[in-house]
């Protein structure tokens, strides 16, 4: 492994000026002072693992964002737009934005009123401690390998930048995570990701301002790709008619179901990366409105994360190609997208300032996968299974190692990424063993209260353990592919789309099959956990405008309309 690594690492094709080494050393700097500021902020465990739950909406909704906007979506979705085209897009407007939109009015009343600290928190409230512990092995188990990807991404941008040693890298800018987690637990790491936002977006819309210019504008650049042969990489949805019309081998029903309603439903309102930061919200209100400010903003991510791999195919002069082709050729892969635009448009100041931004996406993404493996590892393992009678005390510390040791073994998995074509094609099979069984439990258990406990357990099992299954069924023989995805002619995405699908399914046919033979709970015990006994409670008088209902129709019009113009 040691001599793959060393084999990936090549001469620079930039050089840092001083002014570039400034604005890199500050940002570092920076973000360790921020974590021994707020040290003294952290002390109990409701401040170290839920930042004491006086976030405002608009902190709240931009960590929220920003804790999923990481290298691992601007590497890896500008190298799977270079790989797909604008269908990439799908994964920040139907693969996001209803789903944050529902989390907002429909699953956030019960996540913040239960005051639980996790997903599986819920989990143990709604079906028990089978739940709970099987859900949260599997989530730690998850964000440990997702942390591995920011690790590796990261390591690929100083490789193809900088010609740093990429486990120099990967050393340097994991112990600044650790560090600043562990002083300052889910508080730091929401401050710095706020922070990490605003330079992200400062830095990464360099590529596409001058890539624009470079092309000739939109249409400039969609003549280009044209003339490459590749004129289905610049539709939406028209092309989606049949599995061998577009470059992902994918049906409108993988896009619209396995994506649309299993994927994005499962990630946006399951992951306890991303809810844990909205339940930081100071009260109910802000809570809902979090995921809304979220949702506007993530429909212009792809102008800083798609049109980057877009502008690649028109305008760069090698063909890139998969991760394993690249390392045995000596070529660059997908995954190497935004650094190779970087190198080309960023000259000294603006490379700082680029390079900064994919730090701080590295340090974003890092930081929200180990704040939350921390959170149910010390909760809902450490706690539940371990040692149920500790001091408060006892947990922070224990939250305060568990960081570290969550740092460690992402640095392992971090070479997994190495065997799948592109960081997406990885990150997407995650999801479709997790989140999308993960997604039916938690859906049925809030809106069915008819569900029980064993039924619950059972169909995660079931969910789980089919979608791992049927990954295994097609890297042993290929030729099942045209069962699991419905097409031989289907890629590695639309698998992963369909899996997904599938192993919702399951999980929810054997739920609802168990609970049917089984004894549900009372309504006493369902009260605040499940739709139809539970009072909802009302929020502050306020004038419409600032209601949350109010900016998600605003936001779902401005969602159909950029699906209209880029149909």
């Amino acid at each position: 492994m040691i001599r793959l690594l060393a084999a990936i690492d090549t001469a620079r094709l930039v050089h840092l000026s001083g002014i570039d080494l400034v604005i890199i050393i500050f940002y570092f700097a920076l973000v360790l002072a921020i974590g021994f500021y707020l040290k003294g902020r952290s002390n109990t465990g409701e401040d170290f693992f839920m930042a004491g739950r006086e976030m405002t909406a608009w902190i709240a909704g931009l960590s929220f964002l920003s804790a999923n906007l990481g290298s691992l979506e601007l590497m890896g979705w500008a190298g799977a737009a270079y790989q797909y085209g604008i269908l990439a897009a799908h994964w920040y407007w139907i693969g996001a934005i209803p789903a944050m939109l529902f989390l907002a009015l429909v699953m956030m009343p019960f996540y913040y009123i239960s005051k639980t600290h996790s997903v599986p928190g819920y989990l143990k409230l709604r079906f028990g401690e089978g739940s709970r512990a099987l859900s949260s092995i599997s989530f730690a188990f998850m964000t440990v390998l997702m942390s591995g990807i920011n690790m590796y991404s990261m390591a690929l941008v100083l490789k193809i930048v900088l010609g740093w040693d990429i486990n120099f890298s990967i050393i340097v800018s994991s112990a600044t995570v650790a560090i600043y987690v562990s002083l300052g637990g889910l508080r730091s790491a929401i401050f710095n990701e706020v922070l990490q936002f605003i330079l992200i977006w400062a830095g990464a819309l360099l590529i596409p301002i001058l890539g624009l210019i470079e092309a000739g504008g939109w249409s400039g650049l969609q003549a280009r790709i044209m003339t490459n042969g590749k004129t289905e990489y610049t539709h939406l949805w028209s092309t989606l008619g049949h599995f061998g019309d577009n470059p992902m081998g994918i049906h409108w029903t993988g896009i619209v179901f396995g994506l649309g309603a299993i994927i994005s439903f499962g990630y946006w309102t399951t992951d306890f990366l991303v809810v844990q930061r909205v339940l930081s919200a100071k009260d109910l209100r802000a809570a809902k409105m979090a995921p809304i400010i979220g949702a506007s903003f993530k429909m212009m991510v792809p102008f800083i994360v798609i049109l980057p791999g877009l502008l690649a195919l028109a305008v760069l002069p090698m063909k890139l190609m998969p991760e394993a082709q690249a390392l045995a050729t000596g070529g660059h892969s997908y995954n190497e997208v935004l650094p190779l635009m970087l190198a080309r448009y960023c000259g000294p100041g603006l490379l700082g300032l680029g390079i900064t931004a994919l730090i701080a996406g590295f340090m974003s993404g890092m930081a929200g996968n180990v704040s939350a493996f921390t959170t149910v590892w010390t909760y809902d393992i450490y706690r539940a299974l371990i040692k149920k009678d500790a001091s408060d005390a006892h947990y922070v510390s224990m939250g305060r190692w568990s960081t570290v040791i969550g740092v460690a073994i992402s640095i392992g998995t971090a070479y997994l990424v190495m065997d799948f074509k592109s960081i997406m094609d990885y990150v997407q099979a995650l999801f479709s063993f997790f989140i999308a069984p993960l997604f039916g439990t938690v859906i049925l258990g809030m809106l069915w209260k008819r569900a029980t406990p064993a039924g619950g357990f059972w169909g995660l099992l079931a969910g789980t353990v089919s979608s791992v299954g049927m990954w295994a069924w097609v890297k042993i023989d290929p030729a099942a592919l045209r069962y699991v995805a419905l097409s031989p002619r289907a890629r590695d995405m639309a698998e992963n789309m369909y899996r997904a699908l599938w192993s919702w399914l399951i999980c929810v046919l054997i739920t609802v099959v168990v609970s049917l033979v089984t004894t549900p709970k009372s309504e006493s015990e369902l009260t605040g956990l499940v739709y139809g006994v539970t009072e909802i409670p009302s929020e502050a008088l306020v004038p419409v405008y600032q209601r949350p209902w109010f900016w998600a129709i605003v936001v779902s019009v401005c969602f159909v309309i950029v699906n209209v113009v880029f149909w």
